[in-house]
Formats: structure tokens, sequence, C-alpha cells
């Protein structure tokens, strides 16, 4: 090592970022990291893989996923490094995930999907049977916000949470920004909202952010997850304030070989301090050594 160069921290802390084409030619950014049998992480809400890294929101993520894992995660179109343009559907999302599991020369592995990545996974499970070997959901979800509207009260609430985020990215406008923030990390304080709004308007133009928003709070993968097939663990945070509790026990009663396990908690993505974190690794270790895959390198 020469002087000044940081110390190595292990295999998590390196990153290769390559770049693959969909079968309609988008062009899609990957990154590998870490070192053993794979696990593939849906995109989620928006990323830039370079950027992502180095996001004290994220770092957490990284050494949690990679300890004796080899972590494949991509911008999905739209967002980050991946090409731009996109129609900002579930098939185009499906096929950005197709490319990049391809390009890492994967035949069958885990799938963990994570937010908004959740219902990509549990669609990519059942549309994919012969891929997915185990599929990890946390604080997903089957049906977009309109999409489980149940009432004309419920559509207004639904409505209203969508406008707001619109007018927030249109206008660039903190405060309304913050409202996102604060339903991501709700536990945590006001500066974590603010982090990650910062991290945010970087990886998407406001442009692309409200038709990632339109498009997602009106999906619906439930007749999809009926027909998942392979084991699926399903983990989320007891007072989640951007994806309900409820939504996770649908999920549960709609894949028929899943279990699901309830953290205490207010932060829809979790945070490296809170006590739920360390149990969501380790519920996850546990449920994937089930499968007991090989030995690297074997």
């Amino acid at each position: 090592m020469t002087a000044g160069q940081p110390a190595d921290r292990g295999p998590w802390s390196r990153d290769t970022i390559r770049f693959c084409s969909t079968a309609d030619g988008t062009r899609i950014a990957w990154a590998a990291t870490g070192a053993g049998p794979p696990l593939v992480k849906t995109a989620n809400w928006m990323s830039q893989l370079d950027l992502e890294r180095a996001t004290p929101i994220f770092a957490h993520w990284f050494e949690g996923l990679t300890r004796g894992r080899r972590l494949i995660r991509y911008d999905e179109r739209g967002s980050g490094l991946s090409d731009q343009k996109s129609r900002f559907t579930l098939d185009e999302w499906i096929e950005d995930l197709d490319a990049v599991v391809d390009a890492a020369s994967l035949d069958r592995f885990p799938l963990l999907g994570v937010g908004q990545g959740g219902p990509l996974a549990v669609a990519y499970a059942a549309l994919r049977p012969d891929r997915i070997s185990r599929l990890v959901l946390s604080a997903g979800y089957a049906r977009g916000r309109l999409a489980r509207a149940r009432d004309a009260v419920e559509q207004a609430e639904a409505i209203l949470d969508l406008n707001l985020t619109v007018a927030g990215w249109q206008a660039q406008e903190g405060s309304y920004l913050r409202f996102l923030g604060a339903q991501f990390f709700g536990g945590s304080p006001p500066g974590k909202w603010d982090e990650f709004i910062r991290y945010q308007q970087q990886t998407v133009s406001p442009a692309n952010g409200i038709r990632f928003l339109e498009a997602q709070s009106r999906l619906d993968v439930s007749d999809l997850a009926a027909q998942v097939t392979c084991p699926t663990l399903i983990v989320h945070s007891r007072d989640d304030p951007r994806v309900p509790v409820s939504q996770a026990k649908e999920l549960a009663g709609l894949i028929p070989d899943s279990r699901l396990v309830v953290l205490g908690g207010r932060n829809h993505l979790l945070t490296a301090g809170e006590p739920a974190w360390p149990r969501f690794l380790d519920e996850m270790y546990a449920f994937l050594a089930e499968e007991e895959p090989p030995a690297f390198g074997e």
C-alpha cells in the first residue's frame, strides 16, 4: 500500500462497475461487490452505483450484504449511470434484470428486493422460476399505493402523497421533498431525510423521478405473487410509514412458501444504528444458508 492510500477493508470495499445491453438495446450499468455465492439485488427507487457507495445512509448495506457473498446490483433504466430513456414499465424492468444476470453469467441465484424493488423481485421470481432459488423481500409490497386504495378516502390520500412529492421534484423544493425523506426514514432525525433528498437529486432527473413515482404507485403484482414457487422470506418494520406492515402480511398470504418476520422500528430503509438492521441480516443469512450453496470456487 502506498503512502496516503486508504487501507483495504476487505472484498466488500471494492466495486467493479460494468455495462450490459438489454434485448431492446438499452445500456444498463451494473456492479459486483465482494466474493462468494451470488446475491442479486433488484434496483429500488432510484440509484447511482458510484454515488451509492459513498453515501453514509447506504454504506452499511454493502458491508452487510457481502458477508461471504458476491453482491450484484444495478441502476435501472431512467436513473443513475444507465440509459435515461424509459417507458417505466414492469416489462422493461424485467428486461433490465435479465440483462444484468446474463452479463454476470448467473443461472440460478437468490434474489433480494428492497422497498420499491420488491414488486419487481416478486414478478421476476414468478416469471423466471427456473432462475430464482430463494427470494428475500424487505419493506416490499404487491400493490402500489394507488393500486391498493380501497375507497375514496384512501385514493385521495394516495393522490395527495403523489402530488406533494411530484411538486417537490418539479420545483426541486426541499420542504416538499422532505416529506418523502420522512417516509423513508421515519425513525431517524431530519438530517437523515435531507441526506436522502440530496442523494435522490443526484441520481435522477426531475422528469424521470416523477414518472417513476407515478408508475410505482400503480404497480400490482398480486396475481404474480400467488405464482411464486421458491422459498420466500418477508421482512418488514412494524411501523414503516412508507409501506405499512399490512402489505407484508398481504405478501405472506399470497406467496405460498413464505415466512414473515416483523421487526421493530419506523424506518422504511433500515439504518445501521437500529436494532432491526442486525436482526434483518441474521434472518436473511439463516434463510439463505438453508439453500446450502456449494463452497465458493467449487
